[in-house]
């Protein structure tokens, strides 16, 4: 009932709701990213959505134009230099997600759910395939984003996804809406070209562990 039913209601009120109270946010965003920076106020992504189906997925653009197209971020040896001033309080703060909502009320996102993978990024797809990850809507945030989110390695990424969609309760999306807001209040988790750091800090603190 709840995964067939009410999530889905629970969607469409949640996005109707925020995309009116958050229209004024959304014009001023928009001003602060064509004032600095030239190119498109969104930016347009192909990602995987349920059934490893792709769509074009909308974001507030934080990079210059000039940036290396559908590479993930923690691909690139220096993100930094394509990251506009105002891109990086957006993505510090998540606010480049915000244009999701209208894939929310469509039907292709979820505000709960893993966050869309890359067309091209095959080990998160794959991994996610193992824990049945891909057989769900993708979401605004998940399980995954709150704990640990650009610091988890891929396997592990995917495990926490797989947990989720196996475990679609209403007090499980409580635990994610609500533990999205602290986290972005504390920008946890937040690693700009990197990921799997949780796994490196272990791996680092066993070499001096192992020298000392």
């Amino acid at each position: 009932m709840y995964r067939n039913f009410v999530k889905r209601l629970i969607d469409l009120f949640i996005a109707l709701f925020s995309l009116i109270i958050l229209s004024p946010l959304f014009l001023i965003l928009a001003i602060l990213i064509k004032i600095d920076s030239k190119g498109p106020i969104f930016f347009k992504q192909n990602r995987v959505k349920k059934g490893k189906k792709t769509f074009k997925m909308l974001k507030f653009r934080t990079m210059e134009t000039d940036a290396p197209k559908d590479t993930p971020t923690h691909l690139l040896t220096n993100p930094e230099a394509y990251i506009s001033k105002v891109g990086k309080v957006l993505r510090k703060l998540s606010l480049d997600e915000l244009p999701q909502l209208f894939h929310i009320i469509s039907g292709k996102m979820s505000i709960i759910g893993p966050r869309p993978a890359l067309w091209n990024q095959d080990d998160l797809i794959a991994e996610r395939d193992k824990y049945g990850a891909n057989d769900i809507k993708p979401g605004l945030t998940g399980w995954a984003q709150i704990n640990g989110r650009d610091e988890l390695p891929i396997d592990v990424k995917a495990q926490l996804d797989g947990e989720y969609a196996n475990n679609i309760t209403f007090l499980m999306d409580c635990k994610c809406f609500f533990g999205t807001f602290k986290n972005v209040l504390c920008q946890k988790g937040i690693v700009e070209g990197g990921t799997g750091v949780i796994k490196s800090k272990e791996e680092d603190k066993l070499r001096k562990e192992f020298w000392q």
